[in-house]
């Protein structure tokens, strides 16, 4: 059976290539915005640009700018190597950093790309997140230092021994081995030239934390006050079983003067993250959780008072998770970012606390703004349909206007699917938010092969985000419908929907799915008989969840970085503190959680009779590598139609651009072969 089926694949068309001409090698051909910085009078913004090669399997960025106002894109930089750490100085000069000359090394240039000088010889010592303090007296950065012994300090005399001696948890994380080393915050005096003076010196000596948190943050959470001698970071002062079950990381306070640290979130076991200091230094605001051990916790804005010593949540009992904070120049406003209703708008609340004002409006995401004034903003803008482009933004009345079409020439001639924004009646009688993305040149007098997507996260919102993996328009591209659901447990619909997922992981997002896939398929367009359900993480999870209950819905799964055998999932994770709270308790417990006895994958595998692709990477510690060699093994040795595309050396996403075509190559081959797209005509 396996065999002719097999046969039978290697006949089947592809999926037929849409006249837009958007494919996998095209998505890379695209320029990516990257980091932003507005100039202290306001009038230009800096930028980075990351353009890719193909052939070389990886990406350079370079330094642009755009007046404010609008007007001319400038190219600054043309290195081979990349640039990024973007700083403008009060002297209205801009500094990066650069691996141009072997190493990473601060340079300084004007703002029209002239002057280009170096100004640093640090040791190569991994340095990042370099900031200036708003004098430019001090920069701090970011370096690694070492902090434990690996097997060539225990036993020198066995220099080519290769493994690992592990004691406790936490030995790995995301995608990287605990390598004995960790990230710690360093300052150091700048000259009258611009130059740093000195050395730089360890605010974290002798500790064995990361600042910032590792691997995924950055820069924003590390800040100056504006007279330069004091410091902020963010760090979870804890090790081994202790951090990995917990999500207290801190506010701390370094005062240079001094040399000592003051833990200023002291009580708030969350997480706390992202300072900001006001712009007189009187004020200190940050974003925190307030329940311990949940990582998708609404996140509030709270404000630290230097002189009074107390602390407020100024947006307690909002709806609205806040991210992005950033000061108003007068110390009145603190302008944030958050999620509602499939989008990512801008919002303002009185730094004294008091009633949100929702800035913007409109199908789009702002991921990211900087200040550009009392009354502008510059945002990062995308859609379902456009990938990211800065825009000008009115904070008064939410006017947006753009400043760049980065993408301009490489997307001429290419034509987007329509993108619908849905309300589907969930089993309990809720309303659920569904985006629906059309094949272009959708004619509803044809019928098409539909799939299901299955968000990850598990609260992870669908926005009108512009994907380089789970890309919508490619997809609809190739001829398919999408469905995608903003299921229960993703943020934007309030505190309640939000978090009613943990715990609950096979129940109601589940039954939601199938809501969404319902009722759409109502529709005459949509060909019942050619439908998939893809995803990944959670989503990858929802995918081998419903491969065992679709009840003949689908006719092929994609199922990528998923979770299969939740009681094998939950000891070899890493952050068990996620574990713990969205399954409800260890597989050890004397009474088992339903996610044990009801909700894992692997209990309804024996009812396995659909296609499925099992994708998985092998250093996806977040989900190991085993849950996907288990779901693929299951498959195999059931006799189901089957695949595994391994990427050895990728973690819980894709990152390479040659294993990112490969993978939607071997996505849409699956696909071709087992729905067979191309548009039938409605009978």
């Amino acid at each position: 059976m396996k065999k002719s089926f097999l046969t039978a694949l290697a006949l089947l068309p592809l999926a037929a290539s849409a006249q837009t001409g958007l494919t996998p090698e095209k998505l890379w051909q695209l320029g990516r915005l990257g980091e932003m910085q507005v100039s202290p009078d306001g009038k230009t913004v800096a930028f980075t640009v990351t353009r890719y090669s193909l052939t070389d399997n990886k990406g350079n960025a370079d330094i642009y700018t755009v007046p404010v106002a609008g007007g001319a894109v400038k190219q600054l930089t043309t290195t081979p190597g990349s640039e990024n750490t973007l700083n403008w100085r009060p002297d209205g000069r801009l500094t990066f950093l650069s691996g141009e000359g072997g190493t990473d090394q601060l340079y300084v240039m004007g703002a029209d790309g002239s002057g280009k000088a170096r100004l640093s010889e640090f040791p190569d010592e991994g340095l990042s997140n370099l900031k200036y303090a708003p004098k430019g007296n001090f920069i701090l950065y970011t370096q690694d230092v070492k902090t434990g012994k690996e097997i060539k300090d225990w036993y020198p005399d066995l220099p080519k021994a290769d493994a690992k001696i592990i004691d406790d948890l936490n030995y790995r994380h995301w995608n990287a081995w605990d390598d004995f080393r960790a990230t710690h915050v360093f300052f150091q005096p700048v000259g009258a030239d611009g130059k740093p003076t000195g050395y730089g010196k360890d605010v974290m000596a002798g500790e064995k934390f990361d600042a910032p948190l590792q691997p995924l943050a950055g820069a924003e959470q590390l800040a100056f006050a504006p007279d330069g001698y004091s410091l902020a970071y963010t760090s979870r002062k804890l090790t081994g079983k202790a951090e990995a079950e917990s999500t207290n990381s801190d506010i701390y306070l370094y005062n240079i003067r001094a040399s000592k640290t003051e833990n200023l979130s002291l009580g708030l076991d969350g997480y706390d993250t992202e300072p900001a200091f006001s712009p007189d230094g009187t004020k200190l605001a940050w974003l925190s959780m307030a329940t311990p051990g949940f990582e998708a916790d609404r996140t509030g804005i709270v404000v630290y008072d230097f002189k009074t010593k107390k602390r407020e949540d100024i947006t307690k009992g909002s709806e609205q998770a806040a991210g992005n904070l950033r000061w108003s120049a007068d110390g009145k406003t603190i302008y944030f970012a958050s999620v509602i209703q499939g989008t990512d708008q801008l919002f303002a609340v009185p730094s004294k606390g008091g009633k949100i004002r929702q800035v913007t409006q409109g199908p789009q995401n702002y991921n990211a703004f900087e200040l550009a004034g009392p009354t502008t903003a510059v945002a990062n803008k995308t859609t379902i349909g456009s990938p990211a482009d800065l825009v000008r933004i009115d904070l008064k009345t939410g006017k947006e206007t753009p400043l760049t079409t980065l993408n301009q020439d490489e997307l001429a001639g290419v034509t987007m699917g329509k993108v619908e924004d849905r309300r589907v009646t969930t089993t309990d009688g809720k309303q659920m938010q569904v985006y629906v993305i059309y094949p272009p040149g959708f004619d509803p007098a044809k019928k098409y092969p539909t799939l299901l997507y299955c968000q990850g996260g598990p609260q992870s919102p669908i926005t009108q985000s512009w994907s380089y993996r789970w890309n919508f328009q490619l997809m609809a591209a190739n001829g398919y419908i999408i469905v995608a659901p903003n299921r229960r447990g993703l943020p934007g619909f309030g505190t309640e929907w939000n978090n009613s997922i943990s715990g609950d992981w096979g129940g109601q997002p589940i039954r939601d799915y199938l809501s969404a896939i319902d009722e759409v398929s109502k529709e005459p367009f949509v060909d019942k008989d050619r439908r998939g359900c893809v995803g990944a993480s959670y989503g990858g999870y929802s995918v081998y969840y419903l491969a065992g209950k679709h009840e003949g819905r689908f006719k092929t799964f994609i199922a990528h970085a998923g979770l299969y055998n939740l009681t094998s999932w939950y000891p070899s994770t890493e952050e068990m503190f996620f574990a713990k709270h969205d399954i409800g308790g260890t597989p050890w417990d004397a009474t088992l959680h339903k996610s044990y006895t009801d909700f894992s994958p692997q209990l309804f595998a024996k009812n396995w009779d659909t296609p499925m692709l099992v994708i998985h990477g092998g250093k996806d510690f977040r989900v190991p590598e085993g849950q996907g060699m288990e779901a693929f093994g299951t498959a195999q040795l059931r006799g189901i139609p089957s695949r595994f595309l391994y990427f050895p050396n990728e973690g819980h996403w894709i990152q390479k651009p040659q294993n990112a075509v490969l993978w939607q190559r071997v996505f849409f081959e699956w696909l071709g072969r087992t729905l067979q797209p191309g548009g039938q005509a409605a009978k």
